[in-house]
């Protein structure tokens, strides 16, 4: 046995402690701001209003490190749309949730990068790697379409599996693009919720969540095709090998 067949296992168990200890954090974090609410988004609008004419400006900088603290991104939007109206307040909230997407990744691949790499193999990863090279646009902003997915969340495991910061921006930019003006067409109607503006944002809504449920499907029914031929692959090649 080589130095290195002897080092593996524990350098595979730093790679899993490390990513075990991340995940906990995220998590964690997720619970204290998601779920107990920590920060108090009002008072967060109040100080942004406050600013003047460059509280848009303000609110992108601010809900982008707040979406990437798990801070709840239709509550930012909602927000964006009580200060600023449905028009820029879509912006604002398109700017923030492309801020989200790439702080989120920098600190997913910083964090998370190396050890995910060590866990599957210079091979696999190589292949991965391929993968989002030719795929990793689309499957941002397809992640965004689908309902029930914390955008942040997703965007550290992205930037853990080395998603270019360039796809995260402009994936994050196209997928956000509907929800963003839902949930900022809400918070501006949300006076007058019977309006037209929030009847429509409802059917943007409508339409986004059947998409991305049908893209799920689409996705899964893929890789588990790729995951069948693979095997199929393999099997021929293993029972070839001498003494099989």
């Amino acid at each position: 046995m080589t130095d290195n067949d002897d080092s593996f296992p524990a350098g595979r168990r730093w790679h899993i402690a490390r990513l075990a200890l991340f995940a906990a954090f995220l998590f964690g974090m997720f619970y204290l701001v998601a779920v107990t609410r920590v920060i108090d988004v009002e008072a967060v609008r109040g100080m942004v209003a406050a600013t003047g004419p460059a509280a848009p400006l303000v609110y992108v900088v601010v809900s982008a490190g707040l979406g990437a603290v798990f801070v709840p991104g239709p509550l930012l939007a909602a927000g964006s749309g009580l200060l600023f109206g449905p028009l820029v307040g879509t912006f604002v909230t398109l700017g923030s949730a492309v801020g989200t997407a790439m702080i989120s990744s920098l600190l997913g691949r910083r964090a998370g990068r190396e050890s995910a790499r060590g866990l599957l193999g210079a091979q696999r990863a190589e292949r991965i790697d391929a993968q989002i090279e030719r795929r990793g646009l689309w499957a941002v902003v397809g992640q965004r379409f689908v309902p029930g997915v914390s955008d942040a969340l997703a965007s550290y495991a992205f930037g853990a599996f080395g998603v270019p910061l360039w796809q995260m921006a402009v994936g994050a930019f196209i997928g956000s693009a509907p929800r963003a003006f839902v949930y900022t067409a809400l918070g501006a109607s949300i006076g007058d919720l019977s309006g037209p503006l929030a009847y429509t944002a409802i059917a943007v809504w409508c339409a986004t969540a059947v998409i991305g449920a049908f893209a799920a499907h689409r996705g899964y029914r893929s890789w588990r095709g790729r995951g069948v031929r693979l095997e199929r692959e393999t099997v021929p090649d293993r029972a070839s090998e001498p003494g099989s």
